[in-house]
């Protein structure tokens, strides 16, 4: 077991809720691969994307719909400064994870989190859980609870 996996899996026991961590044959590095390998629609999975601030270089995660691209001027905007994508060196030492990999819980480091509008039509969707190869999942309502993060617009 990774230590992110791990990492993941103990946040997750800590907010409760019955949370558990599926580790699925094929990889789910992609939207379009966790929805094929789970069976559900591409929208129900949660993207998460690291950005990085260039005033502050702080950490903000954007967790999206996994069908939608990001506007990153609307991001910029609901953050207060511009933003960047953050490359893979950024995203691993600001959170722990690996690109394709990133869950909303169970960072090394504080994250601004900004989540999807379009995610909270769901009953249920599924999440990243620290390896390309596991996810988890969660309601909407769980996403808000465990990040904190603010809903908004995101997509392009």
């Amino acid at each position: 077991m990774t230590a992110s996996l791990e990492r993941v899996q103990e946040r997750l026991a800590a907010l409760g809720g019955g949370h558990r961590v599926v580790e699925l044959d094929a990889s789910a590095r992609t939207a379009v691969d966790a929805a094929r390998a789970l069976g559900c629609r591409v929208d129900q999975i949660v993207k998460s994307l690291v950005f990085r601030g260039r005033r502050t270089d702080r950490a903000i995660l954007v967790t999206a719909s996994g069908a939608n691209r990001v506007n990153e001027e609307r991001v910029a905007e609901l953050v207060d400064e511009p933003v960047e994508k953050a490359d893979a060196a950024f995203v691993r030492a600001r959170t722990g994870f690996a690109i394709g990999g990133v869950a909303p819980v169970g960072s090394t480091g504080p994250l601004t989190t900004v989540i999807d509008e379009d995610l909270l039509q769901w009953h249920e969707i599924w999440a990243a859980a620290g390896h390309p190869k596991t996810v988890f999942r969660l309601s909407p309502a769980d996403l808000v609870q465990m990040t904190g993060g603010r809903v908004a617009r995101v997509r392009a």
